[in-house]
């Protein structure tokens, strides 16, 4: 499911007036939006093969088409209460650093289209999510939807991420 959508994040993006595509999800009381052009697939939460020595937020390994792909547990790496699986915890698998990463999170909402002039700047104190990590906001039926660049996320140092996907 890859296509040559631009983000908002990309100069070009608001320069050219197209519109772009995010996939909504919810962790916590949040809701936050990527774009979808990053989503490779979205799964229902499995148990993932545990692997030692990562940190907690790393709930280990899947194996996807003979791929290995860390699993990443969003609401546990932003300290948030009450991460509990059910039915609506999901898996958003994604193309971050030209590899493959599964994040989970509280749930998968839609693909929303937002206009360069719906996005607004990101916020500076938003919630648990460094500034450097946002792209902006965007309100969409009386609902605000915090833009991630999930790409600078899942590679950045903190993560970890990086040393496992060599």
């Amino acid at each position: 499911m890859t296509r040559g959508i631009s983000s908002a994040n990309d100069p070009q993006f608001a320069a050219s007036g197209k519109n772009g595509e995010y996939l909504s999800f919810r962790l916590g009381r949040e809701e936050f939006g990527i774009d979808v052009a990053k989503v490779q697939e979205i799964r229902g939460y499995e148990e993932p093969t545990a692997v030692p020595n990562v940190p907690g937020y790393i709930k280990g390994v899947l194996s996807l088409r003979n791929v290995i792909v860390p699993i990443v547990d969003m609401r546990i790496k932003l300290k948030l209460r009450d991460a509990r699986y059910d039915e609506l915890t999901a898996v958003i698998v994604l193309i971050a650093g030209n590899r493959m990463v599964g994040m989970v999170v509280d749930s998968v909402g839609d693909v929303i289209e937002l206009a360069p002039e719906q996005i607004q700047p990101a916020p500076t104190s938003s919630s648990t999510i460094a500034a450097e990590h946002l792209t902006g906001k965007a309100s969409v039926d009386k609902r605000t939807l915090i833009l991630l660049d999930i790409e600078k996320l899942m590679t950045s140092k903190d993560m970890v991420l990086t040393e496992m996907m060599r």
